[in-house]
């Protein structure tokens, strides 16, 4: 499989600051990569200094003083991922409750509704169609601090919300559950993405209520408790503004179809 991908992001920053970005793909075993990151403060570029986390993740730092920034990173993915096994801290980190993925407050909410899920296989996919059927994806009906049971009561969001209330859920239930920022080829309207891995028999699997892009196309950027793990920026001490912001993601041939009944990774 061969994918292509960009991000553009245009910041004024009217403060100095320590800036985080989280655009570059994941480094994983299978997938090559051809990529270049600059970032340009009115015309001088700024060298980032990288720090690798969990699953492949990339974190790109930047020194910005005050200035025009402009972060570009452009990437070919050659290949698919090879599925990374568990850790047993992984399978006990991603049970708990979290800051986005309040499982504690649902615990007797998703009991009564789906039942004890880790001994069932089709507890994800039935709690995913579920969220699916149940939350209307409604840009700007919610805030950046809302979490899955304000998504559950107002019965609308975005990606991020979807993912957060079927990782709860999951959690809930007793099933390992995180959620991945990725790059979603066929994703309309284009933007960064995440989606919800659910830890079944013996493998991670991507769910996607929202159906918005085919799971197979998936290209993993980075992977976390909730969106507080997986955000695209992060701004530390200063004063910022993000005036542009472009995304695309593509698949050589034809975009796959997204069967939902089947199980699929992140590739």
């Amino acid at each position: 499989m061969k994918r292509e991908v960009s991000t553009a992001l245009d910041i004024t920053v009217q403060a100095d600051s320590v800036l985080e970005f989280q655009v570059a793909v994941a480094h994983q075993s299978g997938v090559d990569l051809i990529e270049s990151t600059e970032f340009i403060l009115d015309g001088r570029p700024l060298w980032p200094r990288e720090i690798t986390g969990p699953h492949g993740t990339r974190i790109h730092v930047v020194n910005c003083p005050e200035g025009r920034l402009e972060a570009r990173y452009r990437a070919t993915a050659l290949g698919s991922a090879t599925p990374e096994p568990a850790s047993g801290y992984d399978l006990a980190m991603y049970l708990r409750p979290s800051r986005f993925a309040e499982s504690d407050k649902l615990l007797g909410f998703a009991a009564t509704e789906f039942g004890c899920g880790i001994d069932d296989p089709t507890v994800p996919e039935r709690i995913s169609a579920w969220v699916r059927r149940r939350i209307c994806y409604l840009p700007g009906s919610s805030d950046p601090v809302d979490g899955a049971v304000e998504t559950l009561l107002s019965g609308a969001g975005v990606c991020r919300d979807f993912t957060h209330l079927v990782v709860a859920l999951l959690r809930a239930v007793g099933v390992p559950a995180r959620v991945a920022a990725v790059y979603a080829p066929g994703c309309t309207p284009m933007d960064f993405h995440s989606v919800a891995e659910a830890y079944v028999s013996g493998r991670w699997l991507a769910f996607d209520p929202t159906c918005l892009a085919p799971r197979s196309s998936l290209l993993r950027i980075a992977t976390g408790r909730d969106a507080s793990d997986i955000a695209f920026l992060a701004n530390h001490g200063g004063d910022i503004t993000l005036t542009g912001m472009t995304v695309n993601a593509t698949v050589e041939g034809t975009l796959p179809i997204d069967d939902l009944r089947q199980p699929t990774a992140i590739r």
